[in-house]
């Protein structure tokens, strides 16, 4: 097997991608249903640590608040890490979140106990278990070598600084500096593995930073609280016991129906957090940067300020919310705002509101919000305007538009009386002695409808505000009505083609009946016409044999007649392969067969043509319909008609006419006859398209056209 060389930096970020992958894919069923090896040791682990916090808070006489809180949270660590083994016995997470919380626990309890040896060890290893949590996050996992040796010189560099601990404050502050060290190291591996990671392992990453920062801002909130007003007096301890957010959002993060709500809680955090820095800035800055340190007496006043700027901050939202309902019921009584219909509008669209409906309500939407006397919405294309929907209802004649008028109304702006008078005077006249206002609707310079606004010359005048509001309505508007049309229009497609296809089902049954039809035919004609004659022909000659030795004298009559029958056998064959494809089409084309054609039909016919050669489909398609509309001709037109055919290339078009002097019929009372249908079906099959015209007493006219794709050369004659 070769192999390729790479540096370490390259193979570490190379097996880490590696290790993200195979984290973030779910689990197998199988897997996740069994207990594995990591989720009975985070379980044992839990439980003991959960044992020697309460051990040690008992055996100890007195314990402060401070020893309280953090047995307590060794405990709740313990707590998680059981809830993470039995939700995810297929991960070794729960088992490291016990470990930490084993060591915190060891660490409380041989201070109780006077070790403080084993109680520097176990908490110097508490950082490296921490590094080791936050290494293998999302599922507690330390696939790549670069991790694993990280996590693996954590706890030895943690056991070495704890066993140097002798419980003086240098022992304990290298324990910091080393927590701060991991602390680094952990946010650099965290922020990789949010790169790499896919959306289900990064959601479980983000509750994890959630907590993480929540809990970072408590205690810091809390220390800045007591700075300023000395309160609370056990800030300490409410700082560290702030730390509870991060084993909490560890649990959630286990949980799928609860971790995939991360992204709202993660705005909402994000939204509160900024606004509350924002203040302590402002303040600070204001404070500080403007005036003297505040003094003893001073402190408590900011700090206690700040706390009700950052109340306000809280509150506003929802309180100016409640403040503008209750201000448009005061001013507007039973309306709404001015803009009411602008904001509704999308959501309605939303809800799947017939078009009519939607334009009905908006025009009462329109006259409740903004005192009217009259609303209405037109519609309409191609230079032709009805009205869609008006409040009061009425039924106003339509509005028909110039191209020139069209043009300069769609790109007007929302315009009054003045501009009426001169573009639209028959709306105008509508809404005599009121305030009108119309909005145009427009999109991509096409003019889809109007709003008109109208009050009384008594009522306030349109501000600007209320220009605005129209001005903005008539984009989604407008951009309604074009999705309206479309969908109408591709209903319309869609019907076509139900149609087309219902007709070209229908056509292929008929051209599978007509060949069934035509087979049975030529069997017929067949057995009745040439066969006979073959038969008698065997006959005959089977007698002549016989007279051959027997009387010689009639041979020769017999002989002559046996010629005229095998010359009428030949005739009858000629004409039934004529009649399933002639050969003169074949080889001299269209115009001769068409010639042939006419000279045996039973009424006088001219042919008018002089094309080229085409593919075999295309000239088989119009003889045969020529040839149909002969025979038509001749049963219907009645004597002395006469019949003209002319076939012409056009546009990339074969075309024929079959026009004919007689009787003529009514085309939109006569049901279409077989040979209609026949027609029809031919030409349909290579895309051509048929007419029938026919007026009584001025004869009938039968019209096609085929597409042409490349005419073939004339036949070269040898």
């Amino acid at each position: 097997m070769g192999t390729v060389p790479v540096n370490g930096a390259n193979m570490s970020t190379a097996v880490d991608s590696i290790d993200v992958d195979r984290s973030s894919r779910a689990v197998p069923a199988v897997d996740a249903a069994r207990w594995t090896r990591p989720a009975v040791g985070g379980l044992v682990a839990g439980v003991v640590s959960v044992a020697i916090a309460v051990a040690a808070v008992a055996t100890i006489d007195g314990p402060d608040a401070s020893y309280l809180v953090a047995a307590g949270l060794a405990a709740a660590w313990a707590v998680a890490g059981i809830v993470i083994a039995w939700t995810r016995r297929a991960e070794p997470l729960g088992l490291v979140v016990s470990v930490v919380a084993l060591f915190a626990a060891l660490a409380l309890a041989t201070t109780a106990w006077d070790a403080e040896t084993v109680s520097g060890i176990a908490a110097a290893l508490v950082v490296a278990a921490a590094l080791h949590l936050a290494l293998g996050l999302p599922d507690g996992r330390l696939l790549a070598p670069a991790r694993r040796g990280l996590a693996i010189a954590g706890y030895g560099a943690a056991f070495v600084v704890g066993l140097l601990n002798d419980g003086d404050d240098f022992g304990w502050t290298a324990i910091v500096v080393l927590g701060a060290a991991y602390g680094v190291i952990a946010i650099s591996g965290y922020a990789d593995r949010c790169r790499r990671a896919s959306p289900a392992a990064r959601r479980r990453l983000q509750w994890a930073g959630w907590g993480v920062v929540v809990a970072s801002a408590l205690a810091i909130a809390i220390w800045l609280v007591h700075e300023l007003l000395d309160w609370p007096e056990l800030a300490p301890e409410l700082a560290l016991g702030a730390t509870l957010f991060v084993p909490l959002a560890l649990v959630m993060s286990s949980i799928d129906s609860i971790a995939v709500q991360i992204d709202r809680l993660l705005v909402r955090t994000i939204e509160v957090g900024g606004l509350v820095i924002m203040i302590g800035v402002v303040y600070l800055v204001v404070v500080l940067g403007f005036g003297d340190a505040p003094d003893e007496s001073e402190r408590r006043v900011l700090g206690l300020a700040i706390l009700a700027g950052i109340v306000a901050v809280l509150l506003y939202a929802p309180v100016r919310n409640w403040l503008n309902d209750v201000a448009n019921r005061r001013v507007y009584g039973e309306r709404r705002a001015s803009d009411e219909p602008l904001q509704t509008f999308g959501a309605r669209m939303s809800r799947a509101i017939p078009l009519e409906e939607l334009l009905l309500q908006l025009a009462e939407s329109l006259k409740k919000s903004m005192t009217l006397s009259a609303a209405e919405v037109w519609t309409g294309a191609a230079g032709v305007l009805e009205c869609a929907a008006s409040v009061p209802f009425r039924e106003p004649p339509r509005i028909r538009l110039s191209d020139d008028e069209q043009a300069v109304v769609a790109r007007a702006h929302v315009s009054g009386n003045a501009w009426l008078q001169v573009w639209l005077p028959s709306l105008l006249a509508a809404h005599e002695g009121r305030m009108v206002r119309v909005a145009p609707l427009a999109h991509s310079g096409e003019l889809l409808g109007l709003i008109v606004c109208a009050r009384t010359a008594d009522d306030v005048p349109f501000t600007e505000e209320q220009d605005r509001v129209l001005t903005e309505l008539a984009r989604p508007v407008a951009l309604a009505l074009h999705n309206s049309r479309l969908d109408t229009a591709l209903q319309a497609s869609l019907d076509d083609l139900r149609v087309a296809n219902e007709e070209l089902q229908a056509s292929r049954a008929r051209i599978v009946a007509a060949s069934d039809q035509s087979r049975r035919q030529i069997e017929r004609n067949l057995h009745d016409g040439a066969q006979q004659h073959l038969v008698a022909l065997a006959v005959k000659l089977g007698l002549a044999r016989q007279l051959l030795e027997a009387d010689p004298a009639t041979l020769g009559p017999m002989l002559e007649e046996l010629r005229g029958d095998a010359q009428e056998t030949l005739t009858q064959l000629r004409e039934l392969a004529h009649g399933i494809y002639p050969p003169l089409l074949m080889d001299r084309g269209l115009t001769e067969a068409l010639r042939a054609a006419a000279n045996r039909a039973v009424l006088s016919t001219d042919v008018v043509a002089d094309v080229d050669r085409y593919p075999p489909e295309a000239e088989a398609a119009v003889y045969f319909c020529c040839l149909e509309a002969l025979q038509n001709a001749g049963k219907h037109a009645g004597e002395g008609a006469r019949i003209t055919i002319t076939v012409s290339e056009a546009d990339h078009e074969l075309m024929f006419e079959v026009t004919d002097t007689g009787a003529g019929f009514d085309v939109k009372h006569a049901a279409a006859g077989h040979g209609f249908v026949n027609m029809g079906d031919r030409l349909g099959a290579i895309g051509g398209v048929l007419e029938v015209t026919s007026t009584i007493g001025a004869g009938t006219t039968i019209r096609g056209r085929v597409p042409l794709v490349v005419p073939i050369p004339e036949a070269t004659e040898h």
